[in-house]
């Protein structure tokens, strides 16, 4: 259903290509400068804009079949059954609500061709989002793509006003409870300064089925960002001599997990940065087998020998689970251990994180949040549990579990120095070539003097955020068994702390 620019999708979006989930916070890879012009297209692309917006706004699953019929492009239109075009719209409004429309984006580098990036407030959330749409340049100029995700503050706008911290807690408290009441928001929230947590709090359910709620020590899926994890990891190992970010991967795997030409090619920095060239291994082939059959590294062989590279290693950036696979890989050829013990030992344990790790999903963890997604069934609003969408365990790409107050231990362990020495741990967030907005699975935003490092994860009915304020001090971690949950309330702390 929905036009994906892969810089742009976070750890397992490309399953579910219906459900956009884009790299959150300090993860997401900007576009670069831009510029937004505050008047509607005209021609055929403002015509099919207004049209958009119209049925976006009307909720209604009728206007949706008919402007997916009339209005779609054959191949856009196919590409996914009527059912799953109608439940996009109807996620994306669940999440938002209403839109105003404010203005086009015109970004400096041109942007891709035949693409209108329209810029919409959401009512809901007071958050900015993008509405991105491919005309065909040829009559009858038909939707060939649609993508809506987060946006960035528009360009003529003042900068946010500057809130006091009582100001702040007291306007996300208001914000918290509006996304709750309106069942966009299930999860915990966490924000602290210097390791003092101001504000904690834990809403909704974290099982519907048995109406047990959520608290502060509910472990939520991670989604992507046990991408740190494993990129501190490989970091110790280099720090103590034991591997090179300049090795190629061939020199510690072999070729049962790709050609030996292509484990030539790749380096481990390119692994940890996402330029090695490699995609994701949640393939077809991963999707029609079983989860039981995924619960070790080396079980994910068979998906990943099928791979090619999408472009030369070191050529581009682009977002790759299965990248991060190998170097879990490589973690357990250089430690000789299993990369859960590895990670269990030497970052868990270290950072005092009590209520972290990998946990098989068939073997029921106590105190563990179930994820949901909202679907309709008969013109009324079902909520699905993605138990049968997401993996039985998780490992070095993502999906393990944490609490927020496990990731607030995470962020002091790291800026203390405990799990890597201070040359090492700042090259983690250090920019690197081709990839100036993500260090080493870590990802990188905001200006000099108000720096945020961190990494979000997302799935149907997971939404995680870590947003570590190197500068100022402040950890934001918010986690949702929701849907997209956790994006408004991130981004709105990261407009108040960003705030001059």
């Amino acid at each position: 259903m929905i036009h994906l620019d892969v810089r742009r999708v976070s750890g397992f979006a490309g399953l579910f290509l219906f459900l956009l989930v884009v790299l959150p916070a300090a993860a997401q890879r900007s576009r670069g400068a831009y510029k937004d012009v505050k008047e509607m297209p005209q021609g055929p692309v403002g015509e099919r804009l207004k049209e958009l917006l119209r049925v976006y706004n009307a909720d209604d699953p009728a206007q949706v079949r008919k402007l997916v019929t009339d209005a779609f492009t054959a191949q856009f239109r196919d590409a996914f059954p009527m059912d799953e075009h109608v439940a996009t719209f109807a996620e994306v409004f669940g999440r938002n609500g209403q839109v105003e429309f404010y203005g086009v984006r015109k970004y400096d580098d041109g942007g891709e061709a035949n693409e209108t990036v329209a810029i919409v407030r959401s009512k809901l959330s007071d958050s900015w989002r993008g509405f991105t749409l491919i005309v065909e340049p040829d009559p009858p100029h038909l939707i060939a793509g649609l993508n809506f995700s987060p946006a960035r503050l528009p360009s003529d706008l003042p900068p946010p006003k500057k809130l006091s911290e009582s100001e702040m807690l007291d306007e996300l408290k208001k914000l918290v409870m509006k996304l709750v009441d309106a069942q966009v928001f299930s999860g915990t929230v966490l924000v602290a300064k210097d390791g003092k947590v101001l504000f904690s709090g834990a809403y909704g359910l974290a099982c519907r089925e048995y109406n047990v709620a959520n608290k502060l020590d509910t472990k939520f899926n991670l989604g992507s960002m046990n991408k740190m994890f494993t990129a501190v990891a490989v970091s110790q190992l280099a720090q103590q001599g034991k591997l090179s970010f300049d090795d190629k991967l061939g020199k510690y795997l072999s070729e049962d997990w790709l050609p030996r030409e292509t484990l030539d090619k790749i380096t481990i920095g390119q692994l940890l940065t996402h330029t090695s060239g490699l995609g994701s291994y949640f393939t077809d082939k991963f999707m029609k087998s079983s989860r039981a059959m995924y619960r070790v590294v080396d079980d994910y062989k068979p998906v990943v020998a099928e791979e090619e590279l999408r472009f030369e290693p070191g050529a581009d950036w682009g977002y790759s689970n299965t990248g991060f696979l190998l170097l879990g890989a490589v973690i357990e050829k250089v430690s000789g251990r299993s990369y859960f013990d590895y990670i269990r030992e030497n970052i868990y344990k270290p950072a005092g994180m009590v209520n972290s790790d990998s946990y098989e999903m068939d073997r029921f963890p106590p105190n563990l949040a179930f994820g949901y997604s909202k679907e309709r069934e008969g013109g009324h609003v079902v909520y699905v549990n993605n138990l049968y969408k997401h993996v039985i365990k998780g490992g070095p790409a993502g999906g393990g579990f944490s609490t927020v107050e496990d990731l607030l231990r995470f962020d002091l362990a790291l800026r203390g120095h405990k799990l890597l020495n201070k040359e090492f741990t700042e090259n983690l967030w250090t920019p690197k070539p081709k990839s100036p907005d993500y260090g080493y699975g870590f990802g990188l935003s905001g200006a000099e003097g108000n720096r945020i490092v961190g990494h979000g994860g997302g799935f149907p009915g997971i939404a995680s955020d870590l947003d570590m304020y190197l500068d100022s001090g402040y950890t934001v971690a918010v986690m949702s068994n929701y849907d997209e949950g956790s994006r408004a309330i991130a981004q709105k702390l990261r407009e108040w702390l960003t705030a001059k």
